[in-house]
């Protein structure tokens, strides 16, 4: 694996040439998030659109204001947030109805949404955990809403792509029977149970839609806020001496940003599990019964369809 200075180096040859390349961070106000949307528009020169979702609009907007702009025109520099709270679907349709009023195509959606919390099951208003409906759910219906997008990216010749960061090939075998864990849950269950759906999210979307390109990642230990965001007060006053003991083991968003871009820009068409370099996971790809992401894709359509919105 080439070392990072090669792989900032290669992520510049390989970054969109094509005019006014569009990127979506869901869940870039922060972390491995912010560190791609960075990354974006280094590379591309400030010569892009940038569309950050998120709840915290102060974050975003400093975020904003420090992305570089075109040197040969700043109009050819679109940064733009967007509020959503993504525990609840209908914000997550809300959300990408305002993405694509403003925007015809996509040609990169992230997704890094995520939050800890030690509590038990808390079903939000819709009848979907809370943290699934963070790590999965919403990353799922995100997809689904901003998929005419991404078509026209494709359509266009361009890129289509998306990627989910959280834990490729890192989950376990799942209780088809239990899927959304309403019956058996657990904070375990729940760790384990997220990283394999987003397995066969991706594995399920490739195989509706050949043409594009669906990356779930591992990014390894990386030193964000995560706990520093946590609900539990103890994990919040803990969150600097968890960051001082892993910092030997983990590195910056920034770094991490520039492997996650450099597989996004090397993998085309079809499903992809990543690890931390941007490194293939085929070998966790395709695990289990061959119906599991059809019978997942089912109960998430059911799960996030709202009374006036049509899933397929």
């Amino acid at each position: 694996m080439a070392n990072l200075s090669e792989i900032r180096t290669l992520n510049a040859s390989l970054s969109p040439k094509y005019n006014n390349p569009v990127a979506v961070f869901v869940g870039g106000t922060s972390g491995i998030g912010q560190g791609m949307a960075e990354a974006f528009a280094r590379l591309t020169n400030g010569k892009s659109t940038i569309i950050i979702v998120g709840r915290n609009k102060a974050a975003a907007e400093s975020i904003i204001s420090n992305l570089p702009r075109s040197s040969d025109n700043p109009n050819d520099s679109v940064y733009e947030f967007v509020s959503c709270d993504v525990t609840l679907m209908r914000n997550v349709v809300a959300a990408s109805k305002e993405i694509l009023s403003n925007h015809h195509k996509i040609n990169f959606l992230v997704l890094s949404t995520g939050f800890f919390s030690a509590a038990g099951y808390e079903a939000t208003e819709e009848g979907i955990e809370r943290k699934l409906a963070v790590s999965y759910y919403a990353r799922w219906k995100f997809i689904h809403e901003l998929l005419p997008g991404l078509n026209n990216s494709k359509n266009a010749g361009e890129d289509a792509k998306v990627l989910a960061v959280l834990g490729a090939g890192r989950g376990r075998e799942i209780d088809m029977d239990d899927l959304g864990l309403k019956k058996n849950y657990s904070l375990k269950n729940s760790a384990f149970a997220a990283p394999r759906y987003n397995d066969l999210m991706v594995e399920a979307y490739a195989k509706r839609y050949p043409d594009l390109t669906f990356i779930h990642a591992y990014p390894g230990t990386v030193r964000t806020n995560f706990a520093a965001s946590a609900e539990s007060t103890a994990i919040r006053i803990a969150a600097p001496l968890i960051n001082l003991l892993l910092r030997p083991f983990s590195v910056s968003p920034a770094e991490c940003a520039e492997y996650m871009w450099h597989g996004v820009f090397s993998y085309t068409k079809g499903p992809f599990l990543m690890g931390p370099k941007g490194d293939s996971l085929a070998d966790k790809l395709h695990t289990g019964p061959e119906d599991q992401a059809d019978k997942l894709w089912e109960h998430t359509v059911a799960s996030t369809t709202l009374a006036d919105d049509t899933a397929a």
